[in-house]
């Protein structure tokens, strides 16, 4: 098997994460594609051969799975955002289950409770969170706004039909485009690093329906963003308009970075509910994507927790206080950390919102501030970020002792490196289940309860 030859077979087993695997009997190889379901009779390429298995891309579907169905959604196959969308939810899931069952069974030592997958209350318009990026549909092409195209660094999508958001979302991208076209201003590019327009920020909150709408541009002068708002306040939408705000951003990363944010009407924060707390949400602040699907989640979390009478919970990586915030009813005190300042701001606010007085919060990396907090927590709840915890910060919370924790892990091959060393420092895996907050996407919350070994 040489790079560049070109096969046909059946995708058999799909891991995580949209690693489809193909035996070719006649090499005696396995070779890895992505964006493939189980069952499709495809045609690939071979990109990389190493010695046990390869790497390949898809050229053509020949024969669909005998699982796939028309996807709901026009974009779904050009658009990277989405890659089950074509199976139907129940085959989603089971999809995800085997994958996260089949990695946990080789990482826990032992046995465990596993708890299966739960689904997302809505599996379309579930998302409350959406970043759009301004580019061209291609090299030199017209002025585009949505999701980078599958594949693709520079070409973007626009996605004026997705369906993982509901028609305010939509309407609020065809009224930015339309108004960016007709300004002439080019978009920001990349390479060059020449250009205005760069991201579109949009957050509506389920229960509340209020809206935040961002516009992130380099600092250039330009023109008055007001006639853009005024077009957005005339929408006709659902959901309420809570604030328009401009976020200006000369980062050479393609990422969405506050570098200064004027206010071009109402306020800069919106207000979403779960499981009856009120949370003040800012721009940047982390929030569940998924609002009714998060309601899900932190249940679980609840149930894995345990009796939390008079106890000491730490919350690390807390984002805007969400888990501190459910858990503190019934706890004695809880203390959450978290690096983003802004979030922790929002989080104090919240708990004043709450009415809650045993909430304390952090600002900091985990790493330093946990040996700063000055007691030692009686359970501990991780929920950290996709890569998974600090080892040196992970070695620091494993020395507290904490009689149980529960991580919730978004990467699930994050959380298998962090299982290896609780599981050597004396912790045992109790627990185990999923919650798909991701519909349609291969991405799955996965949530663990783990046990301190009394012998």
């Amino acid at each position: 098997m040489k790079k560049g030859q070109i096969y046909e077979g059946i995708i058999g087993a799909v891991e995580f994460p949209n690693k489809g695997k193909i035996f070719l009997k006649e090499e005696d190889k396995t070779v890895v594609v992505k964006n493939g379901v189980p069952g499709q009779r495809i045609r690939f390429s071979v990109n990389k051969v190493r010695r046990e298995r390869a790497e390949g891309r898809i050229l053509e579907v020949l024969e669909p799975s005998p699982l796939e169905i028309d996807a709901p959604c026009p974009h779904f196959g050009q658009c990277g955002g989405c890659t089950y969308q074509n199976l139907p939810y129940e085959e989603q899931l089971r999809l995800k289950e085997s994958q996260i069952k089949t990695m946990m069974d080789e990482a826990v030592n032992g046995d465990y409770i596993w708890d299966g997958i739960k689904s997302s209350p809505v599996s379309c318009g579930y998302r409350n969170k959406m970043e759009f990026s301004f580019g061209d549909e291609y090299k030199d092409g017209p002025l585009a706004l949505g999701m980078h195209k599958r594949g693709s660094f520079h070409d973007i999508v626009n996605v004026t039909d997705c369906r993982i958001v509901d028609e305010d979302y939509r309407r609020i991208l065809a009224c930015t485009l339309e108004y960016a076209r007709e300004t002439g201003i080019p978009y920001y590019h990349r390479m060059r690093h020449t250009g205005y327009f760069r991201h579109l920020l949009v957050r509506k909150a389920v229960k509340t329906k209020e809206i935040l709408i961002d516009l992130v541009t380099t600092g250039e002068e330009m023109p008055n963003l007001k006639v853009w708002a005024d077009r957005l306040l005339s929408l006709s939408l659902d959901g309420k308009i809570a604030g328009i705000l401009h976020t200006r951003n000369d980062s050479v990363a393609d990422v969405v970075k506050d570098e200064g944010t004027e206010l071009l009407y109402g306020q800069d924060y919106f207000y979403e509910e779960l499981l009856g707390l009120r949370f003040k949400i800012t721009p940047f602040s982390f929030f569940q994507t998924n609002s009714l699907g998060a309601e899900v989640l932190y249940n679980m979390a609840r149930e894995y927790i345990g009796d939390t009478k008079d106890k000491v919970v730490f919350d690390l990586y807390s984002g805007t206080g969400t888990i501190a915030q459910i858990l503190a009813p019934v706890a004695g005190k809880v203390v959450g950390v978290e690096i983003v300042e802004e979030a922790v701001e929002a989080a104090k606010e919240n708990a004043k919102l709450n009415g809650l007085s045993n909430c304390t919060f952090w600002a900091g990396d985990v790493l330093k501030v946990i040996g700063e907090l000055g007691e030692a927590p009686d359970l501990i709840v991780l929920d950290p970020p996709r890569d998974g915890v600090n080892p040196k910060a992970l070695e620091k919370i494993i020395n507290f002792g904490a009689e149980r924790m529960v991580y919730i892990a978004c990467k699930p091959t994050s959380l298998v490196r962090d299982l290896e060393m609780l599981q050597g420092r004396g912790y045992k895996v109790e627990r185990v289940g999923g919650v798909d907050l991701f519909p349609g996407s291969y991405h799955v919350e996965t949530i663990v309860l783990i046990q301190k070994r009394t012998s």
